[in-house]
């Protein structure tokens, strides 16, 4: 039996870290929504037993470092599952981005094997088995937009934002997010007003979310790598009407209400910034 899946994409609208936790993670808060980019992933089984990871793509690891691997041994380990299955990750999020390529490739995957496997677990118990692969696991097996707590895996729903472009440009560049938490100075953070985004979530007022965008990651992301820099420059200027940092980065985003000005900033990154994408939220 196969079974084909999306694995959407996703910004942070706001990211903060609140401290170091006793455990060695960071204690986060974070507004998330999907966006309309995604991985698709062809789940097979198999009468091996065994875990395959099948890509073309040269950056996505095909052993137990890949995430939707570690997501399909921990359900195999958990519920005794005697059969394989081949994952087919066919990527169109761009790897080590702060877009949750890896993570929402493991979400699917739990989603996908939670229906093969007849294993008829909860969303909610998925994504508590999420929450032992990675930090936004969890998120990504819900989707939709919400807000993250803890260190990304206590989610609360949250309705979609108003609709909007989101244009997305990355450098050539990836970012390790140790690397960023490593260079954090705690006592240094500029920290986004988290639950006035929320409040504009909730009301529906694009020019407040516009206003409250934030990510305590940003400055840090910025000083290792100029390149970020520019392009959040360029996004300005070209007329986008928010631009921030997603994750870790080094994904730089913008959002854009009007039509006529999307193209205008699309045409001018791509002069500049090989990977640039014009999507919309998903949101729910």
């Amino acid at each position: 039996m196969k079974l084909l899946m999306k694995a959407p994409a996703k910004i942070n609208l706001s990211l903060d870290v609140l401290g170091k936790r006793p455990d060695g993670y960071h204690e986060v808060e974070m507004v998330m929504t999907t966006i309309d980019l995604a991985d698709r992933i062809e789940l097979s089984e198999t009468t091996d037993g065994r875990i395959e990871i099948i890509s073309h793509n040269r950056f996505v690891p095909d052993d137990q470092r890949n995430l939707a691997y570690q997501a399909a041994k921990l359900l195999k380990e958990r519920f005794e599952i005697k059969q394989g299955v081949a994952i087919s990750i066919d990527k169109a999020i761009p790897v080590a981005a702060g877009l949750a390529g890896g993570s929402s490739d493991a979400a699917a995957t739990l989603r996908g094997l939670n229906i093969l496997w007849g294993l008829q677990l909860s969303m909610d118990e998925l994504a508590d088995l999420g929450s032992e692969i990675g930090s936004d696991v969890s998120f990504c097996v819900h989707g939709g937009t919400g807000l993250a707590r803890g260190r990304g895996e206590k989610i609360t729903r949250l309705p979609a934002p108003p609709n909007c472009w989101v244009i997305l440009a990355k450098p050539s560049i990836g970012v390790s997010t140790a690397d960023v938490y490593r260079n954090l100075n705690i006592e240094n953070i500029e920290h986004p007003n988290t639950a006035a985004m929320v409040k504009a979530i909730e009301n529906q007022q694009y020019k407040d979310i516009c206003s409250h965008l934030g990510n305590a990651l940003e400055k840090v992301t910025l000083n290792m790598h100029p390149e970020v820099m520019h392009i959040k420059t360029q996004m300005e200027k070209f007329g986008a009407d928010a631009v921030l940092m997603s994750g870790s980065g080094p994904t730089v985003f913008g959002l854009v209400q009007h039509d006529s000005r999307l193209q205008r900033i699309y045409n001018g990154l791509r002069g500049f910034c090989d990977q640039v994408f014009a999507v919309r939220m998903l949101g729910e």
